[in-house]
């Protein structure tokens, strides 16, 4: 008598480098095989014109060599550039107009966002890397003129917390501080995105992360 052995599928995560972290982690803990994950560098946060050329590439680099692939950006300010391409291409990408909302959850991001639509959110991945991303990479190191143009419509920064940890609530805080906006600190663990990864579930861990 024979047997048939079904390969798993491949999954193809493609993501903005500022969860990148947080997916490897999850993927670890939730004991995932059969996938991997290329990142989009973080700094693309700050250039969302070039998230949709990216992602667009990474789409075509992977070929054939993935049964599924699904995009792990909110339409992240790429005024519906994104989303043509993902339709055109018959691929999906989570929902929310960004890429870090889901760790709170639709519903309550949407609450806060219209009780204040002045909000500037971090993350853990955010705040560890805040002075290279958001001071150096909007060239706030340079220019700190600058500050009120960027952030001027800013009224409060909500610090979307994956972990309690003292130290990046301390940096957080400094952050507000530095943007000259209020501060409001919200723990939401890994949210929505560990919902999005046992879907992927295919059983151990067997995976990459590629920048």
């Amino acid at each position: 008598m024979s047997h048939t052995v079904t390969a798993k599928p491949e999954t193809l995560l493609i993501a903005c480098g500022a969860l990148g972290q947080e997916i490897v982690t999850l993927i670890d803990i939730l004991n995932l095989e059969n996938i991997t994950v290329q990142c989009l560098p973080a700094h693309f946060h700050n250039t969302p014109d070039k998230i949709p050329g990216g992602v667009e590439q990474k789409i075509k680099e992977a070929g054939q060599r993935f049964d599924h692939i699904l995009v792990l950006y909110g339409e992240c300010g790429t005024g519906g550039k994104l989303d043509e391409i993902l339709e055109r291409e018959g691929i999906e990408r989570i929902p929310g107009a960004h890429c870090y909302e889901f760790f709170m959850g639709q519903a309550n991001f949407k609450d806060l966002f219209d009780a204040e639509p002045g909000s500037f959110f971090l993350t853990d991945y955010l705040v560890k890397h805040f002075d290279l991303l958001i001071i150096k990479g909007l060239g706030l190191d340079r220019f700190p003129q600058l500050l009120d143009d960027y952030f001027g419509n800013y009224s409060q920064l909500v610090y979307l917390a994956q972990t309690d940890d003292p130290e990046l609530d301390a940096t957080a805080m400094a952050a507000a501080e530095t943007l000259k906006l209020d501060f409001e600190r919200r723990f939401t663990g890994y949210g929505g995105l560990k919902d999005i990864l046992k879907e992927e579930n295919n059983g151990s861990a067997d995976h990459r992360l590629l920048a």
